[in-house]
């Protein structure tokens, strides 16, 4: 009994997810109503506030899920790659593409930090920095890199991509700006390089 009523939990939390996204893509998040959403999935404000608190933690939810598909998807590219070196470059790269991606754009780089705060805090991004950390401890071990602290490089250049994607988010033009952002991301990690 009690697994059936995990399994029904789990199964409202996945729903309200799945609305939650498409409605907070579609009209941003403060423009999305909760009743409108638990009524498309046929469940009540209480199912919300019981799985998620309010409308900010059902947002966190939804920033969290889509973050760490970002991650999965710069983890991919990367795999791609030549080297190690290659690779952390490449996932910086997609990462910073990423922001022209709709959805991204209005969930995680605009409505997420104007409600949830601080980006560099979120618990998808602790994830994102920990593979940074290692990559780059991978990279000195090789000799790839300066010596630098594996901890500080690590922030500076997720901070990097972090900001290069949310400075695309916000542009008027964020087309134009991509590439700028990008060569300006490459020419800043490559500086880790060992002469």
């Amino acid at each position: 009994m009690a697994a059936k009523r995990l399994e029904k939990m789990e199964e409202n939390r996945t729903r309200l997810i799945a609305a939650a996204r498409r409605a907070f893509a579609a009209r941003g998040y403060a423009a999305a109503s909760m009743d409108e959403l638990t009524a498309e999935v046929g469940l009540t404000r209480g199912a919300l506030y019981h799985n998620f608190g309010d409308k900010r933690g059902l947002l966190a939810a939804v920033v969290h899920q889509i973050d760490s598909e970002m991650a999965a998807r710069a983890k991919a590219v990367g795999a791609g790659q030549a080297d190690g070196w290659q690779a952390l470059l490449a996932e910086g790269v997609a990462y910073i593409e990423m922001a022209l991606d709709p959805e991204v754009q209005r969930i995680v780089l605009l409505d997420g930090p104007a409600v949830l705060g601080d980006p560099s805090r979120w618990p998808s991004q602790d994830s994102c920095l920990v593979a940074t950390r290692q990559a780059i401890a991978d990279l000195l071990a090789k000799g790839v890199l300066k010596p630098v602290d594996a901890e500080a490089a690590a922030r500076l250049v997720s901070g990097a991509a972090l900001n290069a994607a949310l400075w695309i988010a916000a542009s008027d033009h964020p087309r134009d700006v991509l590439p700028k952002a990008i060569e300006a991301f490459r020419a800043l990690a490559s500086g880790l390089l060992k002469a």
